[in-house]
């Protein structure tokens, strides 16, 4: 069915790179959310006040709330997919972001509203009325949340979506919700018992719950994540697969939305090598990257004295310092400027962010190994912390 849904909708559906065609399936998938959201709350407020069902109503509360979400998720793709003006020059993509952490605001106040009513409901208790056709409603919304998650997820995928994501995830939580509220419906029918407050209490927390966990998952691209190893992977293999090039380092990705991506990198060539050759191979590199993963790449291309015996023995050897203090550290652009009453070996060491010494006892740590080669040898370190650089000279 999702699929026959996203075949009579989604023109051109497999251009997924096409900014209208991501658009299209965004709003696609709002619209759905609209509707079928929609139709639940109708179909569980009926029912509950007619049943008198706290926990019920609260659920159909929880469905306005999706369809809510699934409209802003709608103004959210429309935004998003403006194009880049002279106020906002990187585009608009993270509007879909920012709608996101509206809805989750809504949710988290819907769901403080809900403990309220519902415990006044354990205090004041109704008695339920039992009904198949109450049993008959939340089956029908089990299915259709069901439907709901599996179709979020399944366009999430096709266009790399993590608001859809979550949303499929919200769908699929609501599955348990009224789980809950059906079986406390059952209870109540062959018990006695009424938990129909504390059904509505539990439903409420859960959507606070999902609330404060889409906070969090929509702030972060927000903030600024740092991207996948896997995506790091890529951007290796790729640019190390290219003649000429002996290394890179200084990676740094930005995020301005769903396939909204600039990176910039340091490219190791030999120094030898023709400029213009070098200069070639780094915009070829730089046009396949926008071309085939939609990649705003700029390159700096950093000159690697390969053919200096003397040089070459001294990186080895500072290689093997820093790796006797630990496998995590790695050193780039290595050089060497000899004197006559001193020489300074200046390079970059990475360290990452769980290492627990600090960078000027590092630097030290290095130094004092270093002057046990050579006394006469200063070393000028600047220390990366992904992204970001200090500088220290020890002399």
């Amino acid at each position: 069915m999702t699929e026959q849904i996203i075949k009579h909708f989604i023109k051109n559906r497999n251009d997924i790179k096409n900014p209208s065609v991501r658009e299209s399936y965004g709003k696609l998938a709002g619209w759905v959310g609209v509707f079928s959201n929609f139709f639940l709350f109708l179909i569980k407020i009926l029912t509950g006040i007619l049943f008198r069902s706290i926990s019920i109503t609260a659920d159909a509360v929880n469905n306005l709330s999706d369809a809510g979400s699934s409209v802003i998720t709608l103004v959210g793709f429309k935004l998003s997919g403006k194009p880049a003006d002279e106020e906002h020059p990187y585009g608009h993509a993270r509007m879909e972001y920012i709608t996101g952490l509206i809805v989750s605001f809504v949710i988290i106040f819907l769901g403080l509203q809900l403990i309220s009513s519902s415990a006044d409901k354990i205090f004041h208790p109704d008695e339920i009325h039992f009904s198949y056709i109450t049993i008959f409603v939340l089956c029908i919304s089990i299915l259709i949340k069901l439907w709901q998650g599996m179709f979020n997820k399944k366009v999430g995928k096709i266009i790399h979506s993590a608001a859809l994501q979550a949303t499929a995830t919200d769908s699929l939580n609501d599955v348990y919700a009224t789980s809950a509220v059906l079986l406390s419906t059952i209870i109540a029918r062959f018990s006695g018992f009424q938990l129909d407050g504390y059904m509505g209490v539990a439903v409420a927390l859960f959507i606070i719950v999902s609330g404060v966990k889409l906070v969090i998952e929509t702030a972060n691209p927000l903030l600024g994540t740092a991207p996948d190893k896997e995506f790091i992977d890529v951007f290796y293999q790729k640019i190390l697969s290219y003649d000429g090039v002996i290394g890179l380092h200084d990676l740094v990705i930005h995020n301005y939305g769903p396939e909204r991506c600039f990176a910039s990198v340091h490219v190791e060539v030999p120094a030898k090598q023709d400029i213009m050759l070098s200069h070639d191979i780094i915009d070829n590199i730089e046009y396949d990257f926008l071309n085939e993963l939609n990649i705003h790449l700029v390159i700096h291309l950093d000159p690697i004295v390969t053919d200096d015996e003397r040089v070459n023995r001294l990186k080895e050897q500072i290689i093997e310092i820093v790796r006797t203090i630990s496998e995590e550290l790695s050193i780039h652009d290595f050089r060497v400027v000899f004197g006559n009453t001193h020489s300074n070996l200046l390079f970059d060491i990475t360290v990452p962010f769980s290492f627990s010494m600090n960078d000027k006892e590092l630097c030290h740590v290095i130094d004092q190994k270093v002057k046990q080669i050579d006394e006469t040898y200063n070393t000028v370190i600047t220390v990366d912390r992904s992204y970001i650089s200090t500088t220290t000279k020890n002399q």
